[in-house]
């Protein structure tokens, strides 16, 4: 079956693999962009994002005499991209990303910590009930991300052999659900919103991140990006977007969620009624050092198999 399946597999990994290229197909992209900002955020179209967006297009940093720009991205390798080449200066991202950029001497700050969680996701034609029943499947992921750190951890849960889960490097956040959707990947990791699109299409839900206490979404931004001031009005801004969002509800801000996530109101209905927003945070130690241990195993994986070499 995975033979016939590689050909369209990598048709849609084409699609998946651009090189730090920005979108403009969000209708709420045009309207946040400002080239000329000091501050330049690059953002997903994940629900982590969210408060940003809302501070940004309801005007909260431009009232603080605050000048942000948003950038928008549909993987998480491209916000690296555009930090990385000075497009950004800030971005939205998970631990294992963030700490692998320091790794290579790159210096971030955490501004903050996110509510994002990862749910793993199967197929039902898969006939997958238990992480056991991953052997030989395919599993969508990115690599040096937390869905590669959970990958691993899966594998080690349920005691399978490595080599028996494909790990299928899929960038693009819309590539990876459309795979889902049209059957194509056996077993995806998702965030929101693609977490509640995925189950609207009748999939089985094994494992959700909240079961195990982990929180690995954050916002970093390049060291010395943001002076004093702005890191108070970004705490500032930040909080009053999440306590907006958690009052006001998803519904206040669905023209927001059409135009920039693509939502529609039925898929605006089907989002999570325990889905806050929590203030500025920095990480926990314990996920940080998730993040460090597991970059750290896979350096000694790696060094053990150039020797075996």
């Amino acid at each position: 079956m995975k033979s016939i399946l590689i050909p369209v597999l990598l048709a849609f990994l084409a699609i998946s693999c651009d090189d730090g290229q920005e979108y403009s197909t969000a209708k709420v992209t045009d309207r946040l962009r400002n080239d000329t900002a000091s501050v330049q955020i690059a953002v997903l179209p994940t629900m982590d994002c969210l408060p940003l967006l809302v501070a940004s297009d309801r005007g909260m940093f431009e009232r603080e005499n605050m000048h942000v720009g948003i950038r928008y991205y549909k993987s998480q390798m491209d916000c690296d991209t555009a930090l990385l080449r000075g497009w950004a200066n800030v971005m939205v991202t998970d631990l294992v990303r963030a700490e692998r950029i320091m790794e290579q001497n790159q210096p971030l700050n955490y501004l903050t910590s996110t509510d994002a969680y990862w749910q793993l996701q199967t197929v039902r034609t898969a006939r997958i009930h238990r992480l056991s029943q991953l052997d030989d499947k395919m599993l969508a992921m990115t690599r040096y991300s937390v869905t590669d750190m959970l990958g691993d951890y899966l594998v080690d849960s349920a005691q399978l052999a490595s080599e028996r889960v494909f790990r299928v490097q899929v960038n693009d956040l819309d590539v990876r659900l459309g795979m889902l959707q049209t059957g194509i990947m056996d077993a995806l990791l998702l965030t929101e919103p693609q977490a509640t699109l995925g189950r609207r299409t009748q999939t089985s839900l094994l494992f959700d991140t909240r079961q195990i206490g982990m929180k690995m979404g954050v916002v970093v931004s390049m060291d010395k990006a943001l002076n004093s001031n702005e890191m108070s009005v970004f705490q500032k801004i930040y909080n009053e977007a999440c306590d907006s969002i958690n009052e006001r509800g998803f519904h206040d801000y669905a023209q927001l969620l059409q135009d920039f996530y693509g939502l529609t109101e039925a898929d605006i209905d089907s989002l999570p009624s325990d889905l806050k927003y929590s203030h500025v945070a920095i990480p926990s130690s314990s996920d940080v050092n998730r993040a460090k241990n597991w970059l750290e195993k896979k350096k000694k994986e790696h060094a053990e198999a150039d020797n075996i070499q």
